[in-house]
């Protein structure tokens, strides 16, 4: 065949369907393919003629099920004729002769026509102008990824031809002499691509170490047949990308997450300026870093900036959710594919989060940090030299400003009428959010809106931002929405102040430890709280209040899964609190923290010296926390003195005087609640010095006998309730306290 009639074929016969044909017009991908399957239709052409030609029998029904005595005598004689027919001193044959040449190496590519050389580099002229042109062929994209070499591009193809036309199915059988192998063996496909089976230059492009096994573009199957009679199989997806099928392998199904423009709104625009850290992967990928790995932090989007600065690379990104991974997933076979989908494409591949890789071991990591590709991991964990060989570019993400997460506000409350006023209010609150999180909160707070029908209000949004909050926390702590407000304080003005104070400590942080340059870098951003008072004066409740001006949940720890009688388990589990408490919006709050936050003492044995290693290993992390931690005690005097110098708060609730209790025990007694004529508040908060906590206490045990006498709640209950309390706090029922009460109550 000439190459002026392989050109002229090419250009006529399409790969696949008519839908195909019609399609490749429009595609340059599917004509440069075209005319290169074209090329490997001529040579099969070539060799089918030339098998015909000495085939002694090549009309029989039955070729490639038997071999006759015919040919087996031809065999035999061409085996005896290429060894010299038996001859003293003659070659031992063809294989002999190739181990024992000493000249030059066969060229890896010796086509068996010269028209189709010509035809070759004619198709590949075109395809060099519709590359100049600014198009993408997508043949060529993966000759580039994949480092191939001119005849691992042509085995490729001979490989490919019964994924595109059956026909090859029935001419790969007449070839291989067995109608029951329908796809290319080994030693056809280099006898079509010219090369010498007995060369070792040949076979290793088809061993497990060339790029065509190594990258996982094809498999040669049938380990158990010798090496020549295996067959070679090109994977589907590979098939798939050439033919220009968008879909990934199935491997990736449910973990392949959008790469679209990111959520923040001046982010990705054409002509944008990337921040400092996506310039600084951005030029760390381009100087040659195969892998890179940004850490999260809490406010801050790792995924985000691990897709900015690949693509500004100029690379196609293939990123995957690890968090995603269902369990039981084979990591391996998924971080194969990523490999492969990213290198079809010419990219590479951003995963995380690491979390949960970590977890399973090194390897679970360093199957996805030892592709061979560009890689960009992100996570939270730091960085573990065991996770792989590789020298990884190590950056991290910074955390959003006030001023981006107002835009990121703004930009998710579009369309809105009350989008402005509604973003300015739920800025200011504190919360550590990357741009992601705001938009879900945006979208769970429309929900609820519509859902009530009425406008979205910054409420809303902050309980957007709540639900999304981890659950790992709960494990380890009690969760509580707040629900009191700065109205429900009964307390001095100069405690309200202070407690004022602390919320704007907490809303404004950002603007003075970053805008102001207040902050400390060998010091956590966190702020830590202590609140004292005898029991009931309103710490937990002066905790919730501020929580709630601030938008955030309460979460109660629960001392009995901290503290262990083991040594080293309360470090532990302090650790797992601290950890899960810096990816939640919320506020930590530790009752009765002098239970582990208590005096180090002298060490007379063993049992000291680690109690005095659990608070001085809590001091050290409570200084790390870059959250909120709000501590309650009754008895502040037996807290480490080295503890209080690390607090940012402190705030001494003192018992409530005359004025506060007549508040009180009016704010106890509501108007839902049915009282008798008799009863006297002037008089209760006159006499009896307790806390609020103790008059909640009086008023429940004063309705619970009123309910059961079907009555309303007399004084005389709630003197009764008084004394059960003073009786429960060890205090003795004095005439000189309860004046006129005291006989009937002795009575």
């Amino acid at each position: 065949m000439t190459g002026t009639g392989v050109r002229d074929a090419a250009a006529a016969r399409e790969p696949g369907t008519g839908e195909a044909r019609a399609g490749s017009e429009a595609d340059p991908s599917l004509r440069h393919l075209a005319a290169r399957m074209a090329i490997v239709e001529a040579r099969v052409a070539i060799l089918v003629a030339a098998r015909r030609a000495v085939d002694a029998n090549p009309e029989d029904r039955f070729r490639g099920l038997y071999v006759s005595d015919s040919e087996a005598a031809m065999l035999a004689r061409a085996g005896g004729a290429r060894s010299g027919g038996g001859r003293p001193g003659a070659s031992a044959g063809p294989l002999a002769a190739a181990l024992t040449d000493t000249g030059p190496a066969p060229p890896d590519l010796a086509p068996t026509d010269g028209g189709i050389t010509a035809a070759l580099a004619g198709v590949e002229a075109d395809a060099d102008r519709a590359e100049g042109r600014g198009l993408q062929l997508r043949l060529r994209t993966l000759t580039r990824s994949f480092g191939l070499t001119p005849v691992d591009e042509e085995l490729l193809l001979v490989a490919l031809a019964p994924d595109l036309d059956p026909r090859y199915e029935r001419l790969y059988g007449y070839l291989n002499d067995d109608v029951s192998r329908r796809r290319a063996s080994v030693g056809l496909a280099l006898t079509l691509c010219g090369a010498s089976m007995t060369s070792g230059i040949g076979r290793g492009r088809l061993g497990s170490s060339g790029p065509l096994v190594a990258g996982r573009l094809l498999n040669v199957e049938d380990a158990g047949r010798p090496f020549l009679t295996r067959a070679l199989r090109v994977r589907d997806r590979v098939v798939g990308f050439l033919l220009g099928d968008p879909t990934p392998d199935a491997q990736l199904e449910g973990l392949l997450s959008p790469v679209d423009a990111p959520v923040t709104p001046d982010a990705g625009a054409p002509g944008s300026v990337p921040s400092e850290p996506e310039a600084m992967l951005q030029r760390g990928l381009l100087a040659g870093a195969g892998l890179a790995y940004v850490r999260d932090g809490m406010g801050s989007d790792g995924r985000r900036m691990a897709l900015a600065g690949l693509a500004r690379t100029g690379a196609q990104v293939v990123a995957l959710d690890l968090a995603s991974l269902p369990p039981g997933t084979e990591i391996r076979a998924v971080a194969a594919a990523a490999e492969l989908e990213a290198r079809l494409r010419g990219g590479g591949v951003v995963a995380g989060p690491l979390d949960g890789l970590v977890d399973l071991g090194p390897w679970a990591v360093a199957a996805f940090a030892d592709l061979a590709c560009p890689v960009v991991l992100h996570g939270t964990r730091s960085w573990d030299p065991g996770w792989s060989k590789r020298l990884p570019l190590m950056l991290e993400a910074p955390q959003a400003t006030a001023g981006e997460r107002w835009r990121v506000w703004r930009a998710s409350l579009e369309g809105l009428r009350e989008a402005d006023d509604v973003a300015a209010a739920v800025a200011a609150y504190p919360f550590r959010l990357a741009p992601p999180d705001i938009a879900r909160a945006a979208g769970l707070a429309r929900l609820a809106a519509a859902a009530a029908d009425r406008p979205v209000v910054a409420s809303d949004l902050a309980a957007g931002v709540r639900a999304g909050n981890a659950t790992g926390l709960q494990k380890l702590a009690r969760r509580i929405e707040p629900r009191a407000g700065w109205s429900d304080l009964i307390l001095p003005p100069d405690i309200v102040e202070h407690l004022h104070d602390l919320s704007n400590r907490a809303r404004h942080r950002d603007q003075v430890l970053d805008g102001w340059g207040l902050g400390d870098q060998n010091r956590g951003r966190g702020l830590t709280v202590l609140f004292t008072g005898d029991s009931g004066t309103g710490k937990t409740l002066s905790a919730e209040v501020v929580a709630g001006s601030l938008g955030l949940e309460i979460y109660l720890i629960d001392l009995s899964s901290i503290v262990d009688k083991y040594i080293g388990e309360t470090e532990k589990n302090l650790d797992r609190v601290f950890s899960q408490a810096d990816g939640v919006n919320g506020i930590l709050l530790f009752d009765e923290a002098d239970a582990i936050f208590g005096k180090r003492s002298e060490v007379r044995d063993a049992r000291d010296r680690y109690a005095n290693v659990e608070i001085a290993y809590l001091l050290q992390r409570m200084e790390r926390f870059d959250g909120m931690a709000i501590l309650t005690t009754n008895l502040r005097a037996n807290l480490d003195e080295a503890f209080l110098r690390r607090l940012d708060v402190l705030v001494d609730f003192p018992m409530p005087d005359e004025a506060q209790r007549r508040r009180l025990w009016a704010r106890h007694l509501p108007p839902s609640l049915p009282l008798s004529d008799d009863v006297d508040l002037d008089f209760l908060a006159r006499s009896f010095r307790v806390s609020g906590g103790s008059i909640r206490n009086i008023v429940a045990t004063a309705a619970y006998n009123a309910a059961a006498g079907d009555r309303p709640v007399a004084m005389a209950d709630l003197i009764r309730g008084t004394e059960r309390e003073y009786r429960k706090l060890g205090h003795l029922s004095t005439e000189a306290e309860f004046g006129p009460y005291f006989h009937p109550l002795a009575s």
